[in-house]
């Protein structure tokens, strides 16, 4: 009896270490260029997630070798998915409610009219409608951490793989330039600091980004445009989702089958959902939910750094003028339709 439970207990160390072996040198790798990039980001103030992204290019060699290989797509996908659950605790129902139903309904439209403007747009540029859905979506709702959360319910294959990586490139890129000429433009057009708020929280694309443009401001227009920006990463949810249904029926309709991964009800849309919920009913103890909700970050951070290192530089070189051309016009077309709300509310 005690022979076989040693035997057992013998059995699950022996996985477990075999487990390590096979995943932490990629883990590893990804976790150090993250935190490279956070170190040059905090010296520099250059965007981390661009500084991930670029510092996995560099070591794409890596990705050659069969010992890193598993541990930088574990990094690269379920890391990444862990990363995505855990933005539900930066918000709360009471954040939502606060806005109020006037500025609440105009951010969730215009986030799916940007969506809709990159899939028109993208097929008069002649690319799919997934890549408009992409590029749409991660300008819309919260750059980069949109941009790999819809990629993992499209077909999954080297297309998409380059395509996932222009799009946290261009977006991040326009992001930070936003975060200079955002607060500038505000300035211009006289807006109060409620509506400056709204024009910061619901254009920019990435969070860091809208912190920084807000704050740049006042600590009041930093406020509001992160719970703005908040809400928009809220609807990232619902919008995964329709997104993962839609390349499922389309499948169906064609007699194929999406290799998009858990498109009905994707388990770290689920753990969002829970997170939110349990975080907004005060169930979740602040000394617990700040810091998970800050590893987010690290766990994206790392994800977009294993995702570089497995991307080969001359794939995202070769999309030519079109691809850029339709994400300029998607942040152009957000900014224009948030600036027209408010001027009409005025």
């Amino acid at each position: 009896m005690a022979a076989g439970t040693n035997n057992q207990v013998m059995g699950m160390l022996q996985q477990i270490e075999n487990t390590r072996k096979r995943y932490f040198p990629g883990v590893c790798v990804a976790v150090t260029i993250g935190i490279a990039a956070s170190f040059l980001s905090q010296q520099y103030g250059a965007p981390a997630m661009l500084m991930a992204l670029l510092l996995g290019l560099a070591f794409n060699f890596l990705s050659q070798e069969s010992v890193c290989l598993p541990g930088l797509e574990f990094s690269a996908k379920t890391v990444l998915r862990i990363g995505v659950a855990m933005l539900g605790l930066r918000i709360t129902f009471s954040d939502v409610l606060t806005l109020g139903w006037s500025p609440l309904l105009m951010v969730c439209s215009s986030v799916v009219l940007t969506i809709g403007f990159g899939v028109v747009m993208a097929r008069m540029l002649g690319f799919s409608s997934s890549f408009g859905t992409l590029t749409g979506g991660s300008v819309a709702i919260c750059g980069a951490s949109a941009a790999m959360a819809i990629s993992s319910v499209l077909d999954q294959n080297e297309e998409t793989k380059r395509n996932t990586l222009f799009t946290v490139i261009s977006v991040t890129t326009l992001s930070t330039l936003a975060m200079i000429f955002y607060p500038m433009i505000s300035t211009s057009l006289n807006l109060t600091p409620q509506e400056a708020g709204l024009f910061i929280g619901a254009t920019i694309h990435d969070v860091a980004q809208v912190v920084g443009a807000g704050y740049s401001m006042s600590s009041e227009v930093g406020d509001l445009s992160t719970f703005v920006k908040l809400l928009r990463v809220a609807m990232l949810v619902p919008i995964v989702m329709t997104i993962g249904i839609l390349i499922q029926r389309a499948a169906r309709q064609r007699g194929e089958k999406s290799s998009g991964k858990g498109v009905a009800i994707p388990g770290f849309l689920l753990g969002f959902v829970a997170l939110f919920i349990l975080n907004s009913l005060g169930w979740i103890p602040t000394a617990v939910s700040q810091p998970l909700a800050g590893s987010s970050s690290w766990l994206l951070l790392t994800a977009i750094a294993a995702l570089g290192v497995r991307t080969q530089l001359k794939d995202i070189l070769s999309v030519g003028w079109k691809p850029v051309l339709l994400v300029i016009l998607e942040t152009l077309f957000i900014a224009g339709l948030i600036i027209a709300y408010i001027l009409l509310s005025q």
